[in-house]
């Protein structure tokens, strides 16, 4: 089972998160009230993953990921805020956490979102995901590491699929190279596009050749 550390200022969201989190069968290990309180949180606990406020009185979320980051072996970690500007998201992003969620998420969103930074994965909401993507466009981030954060919302087929878009493949060929039909390859093709907010596959091939995760066709 997940072990997580709910950190938070205001008693009753640590109180809310812990039973929202029980209910979606993740074990809360213990929770934290500011900032400077989590890297001591996190030798009691042992946690697998901290579901992070950014809003705090004393020590704020970002100050506090980039504390827990310097731990020899750190826990995950997502940040949970009530609204996200595009600056929120970069800062708490850059200061290393896995994933990104507001309070609003559901409880599904978000317990599926600590088992996938648990597994080493990542996790964006759709708005923190086209703030991520539009980073990379812009060259202002770190595209590979950027990237890769962004591509790990789609589902291991929908990236496998994805993966050989900078190649130049139509949909046809990729689902000759994948065993799979070209009906089936524009199917995952279109809600990998979905998740990420982009509208079109050349957009798509960007992402993932910047993630340097493209499968290249070997030279005729």
């Amino acid at each position: 089972m997940t072990r997580v550390l709910v950190v938070d200022d205001d008693a009753l969201v640590r109180q809310l998160l812990t039973k929202i989190l029980t209910d979606q069968g993740i074990e809360v290990v213990g929770d934290a009230a500011d900032g400077d309180e989590v890297v001591a949180a996190i030798h009691a606990h042992r946690p697998d993953v901290v579901l992070m406020d950014l809003h705090m009185a004393r020590v704020g979320g970002v100050a506090a990921i980039t504390e827990v980051r310097r731990l020899p072996h750190p826990p995950a970690v997502i940040a949970l805020t009530s609204f996200g500007t595009d600056e929120t998201v970069l800062e708490a992003l850059r200061a290393g956490a896995q994933g990104f969620l507001t309070k609003d998420a559901d409880p599904g969103q978000i317990a599926d979102s600590i088992e996938k930074v648990a597994g080493g994965g990542g996790a964006l909401d759709p708005s923190s995901a086209r703030v991520a993507i539009r980073h990379v466009a812009d060259g202002r981030d770190s595209r590979r590491s950027t990237a890769r954060l962004a591509l790990a919302r789609l589902t291991e087929r929908e990236l496998e699929l994805a993966q050989h878009l900078p190649s130049g493949l139509t949909n046809a060929e990729i689902g000759v190279v994948a065993f799979c039909s070209e009906s089936t390859v524009k199917a995952h093709l279109s809600r990998a596009m979905g998740k990420l907010g982009v509208a079109t596959r050349t957009e798509l091939g960007v992402i993932v050749d910047r993630a340097d995760l493209s499968l290249r066709q070997p030279e005729a």
